[in-house]
Parts: structure tokens; C-alpha cells; sequence
């Protein structure tokens, strides 16, 4: 489980169904989010990234709305704890910086709140519930993020 992970950007068109299988697994068997919520439409229009392992499995995903929004964020069980969405996330945000975005938001499930803390993000509103789980809306200002230095040590996104 600790060989080589890497993230790169993926295709709605071409990776749809292992970008669905891996969501699947999570976000409806796992924690039992209805499969009408969570297979929203919207993916067509986002920006996604996978992770693979160093035998070019998928083993976890997220994506980036037009909205700005980052979502659907998730590792398969047996791969967590080992960087992944650090490192996933870590390259969603340096895409956005490259896109010049100024802002990035997400809903963080309640237990989540210290991963997404540690990349900056702020959080801005009550808890809530989606899906049958806690959230809480959290904001990240790119605005005063060094642009010359890649985040994490995540290189910039070409």
C-alpha cells in the first residue's frame, strides 16, 4: 500500500466509469449517501483529478466545479491515511491557481474539517446536514497564496 502514488487530471468522457466505480464504493456503500445524490449531472462540466497506484489502479477522486467548489473528494478504504487526498487536493488548488481563481469552497464532512484545515481552508458557516451527514462550508483565499511556489510540493499543473 505505500508504493508510488500519482495524481493527474482525468476525463469525465473517457474515465467516467472508474471515477463512479470509486465513488460508488465510498460515498454510497461506505456511507450510505443515496445514489441519486450523489451521481448529481454535474460532472460533465468539472475539472477532475484521479489517484493512482503504482499499478495505475484508481484509487480515489475529486472534483472541481465551474462554481469554484471542490467536491466528491474520496480515497478507496485501503489507501487513506497514506496522502492521497493531500495529494489530490493539493493539485486541484494549484490548478485553480493557475486559472487565476481567487477563492475555492467546499463542504466538508465534519470529521474532515482537520485535513482541509491544514491546506488553509476557513470554516464559514453552521454545521448542516447533506446526505444524512454533517458538513460545514469552508472557504480558501487564493488571493494571498505564493504563486511562484508550488503548494505542497505538488507541481504546477500544465
Amino acid at each position: 500500500m505505500t508504493s508510488k502514488i500519482s495524481v493527474q487530471q482525468a476525463h469525465w468522457g473517457t474515465d467516467q466509469a472508474q471515477l463512479t466505480n470509486i465513488r460508488t464504493r465510498v460515498f454510497v456503500e461506505e456511507q450510505q449517501v443515496p445514489s441519486e445524490i450523489e451521481i448529481d449531472g454535474k460532472d460533465a462540466d468539472c475539472f477532475h483529478v484521479k489517484a493512482l497506484n503504482s499499478a495505475n489502479e484508481v484509487i480515489g477522486t475529486a472534483r472541481l466545479l465551474p462554481s469554484n467548489y471542490i467536491g466528491r473528494m474520496c480515497v478507496i478504504k485501503e489507501y487513506r491515511q497514506l496522502g492521497v487526498g493531500g495529494q489530490m487536493l493539493s493539485y486541484l488548488i494549484n490548478y485553480a491557481r493557475q486559472k487565476q481563481i481567487k477563492l475555492l469552497m467546499l463542504n466538508a464532512q465534519i470529521t474532515a474539517l482537520p485535513f482541509y484545515q491544514k491546506f488553509g481552508f476557513i470554516p464559514d458557516s453552521e454545521v448542516f446536514i447533506e446526505a444524512d451527514i454533517e458538513h460545514i462550508h469552508m472557504t480558501l483565499s487564493l488571493a494571498d497564496l505564493n504563486l511562484s511556489k508550488p503548494l505542497n510540493g505538488v507541481p504546477h499543473v500544465r
